[in-house]
């Protein structure tokens, strides 16, 4: 089995769990309200505000064995430089407060699953972060420019309300076939990191989705964290 479709099975049961969260499958179905759209946008801009960051701390940390990444990093940064600023954007033009969502704290799942990145990036193995890598292009290409119709034709959006979510799908089919020749690059020592982060990462991701939901109708987001780390 090649390095790629094992990374694929290994991480198939908590990748069918992040892809039935409620909240992904109502928004690929026009089911979502604007006030859960804006607060997913407001917890999509802390992960992804730290997303060059964790790469650049990736890129300095890879052993020799791995520099060849570095590469990798190099092109990754200069394509997701920026793109925080974009999510602000979209809610600005969602109708949102994007100051408001700028400056509120994170939810639990969004503030755990990048300072679990981080870690695992300083402190264990950093190819690890190819696996976060597997978590949010996989989940793009899966329901993100469906979600973005299916949001412009339900609450009546702009184009430039849903910039993050329609780029990201189509942008992300090109990332997944330079991360896929990435991944067949590592071995024995190095994939099982990459397995062991997305694993967490499906879970955290998942949780910080059913948290927003949680959070729009009353509920309480900290316990959708606990029930998915169960």
């Amino acid at each position: 089995m090649n390095a790629y479709r094992h990374l694929q099975d290994a991480t198939r049961a908590e990748r069918e769990w992040l892809l039935a969260t409620p909240l992904l499958t109502r928004a690929v179905n026009g089911e979502v309200d604007r006030d859960e759209y804006l607060a997913f946008l407001g917890q999509a801009y802390h992960h992804v505000r730290f997303t060059v960051p964790l790469m650049m701390a990736c890129g300095a940390r890879l052993p020799d064995r791995l520099a060849w990444l570095r590469d990798a990093m190099v092109e990754y940064i200069d394509e997701e430089h920026g793109h925080e600023r974009w999510i602000l954007d979209d809610i600005r033009a969602a109708g949102g407060d994007s100051e408001a969502a700028r400056t509120a704290p994170p939810d639990p799942a969004t503030a755990l699953m990048v300072a679990f990145v981080r870690d695992r990036i300083a402190h264990g193995n950093p190819v690890s972060f190819l696996g976060m890598v597997q978590v949010l292009e996989g989940t793009s290409t899966a329901v993100a420019t469906r979600a973005a119709e299916s949001l412009q034709e339900r609450l009546g959006l702009p184009d430039d309300a849903v910039r993050y979510l329609s780029s990201h799908g189509s942008l992300d089919i090109g990332h997944l076939a330079f991360f896929e020749a990435l991944i067949e690059r590592l071995d024995e020592t190095d994939l099982p990191a990459v397995i062991d982060t997305a694993r967490m990462v499906y879970r955290l991701y998942g949780a910080m989705f059913r948290g927003v939901t949680a959070r729009c109708r009353g509920g309480d987001a900290t316990r959708e964290l606990a029930d998915a780390l169960a």
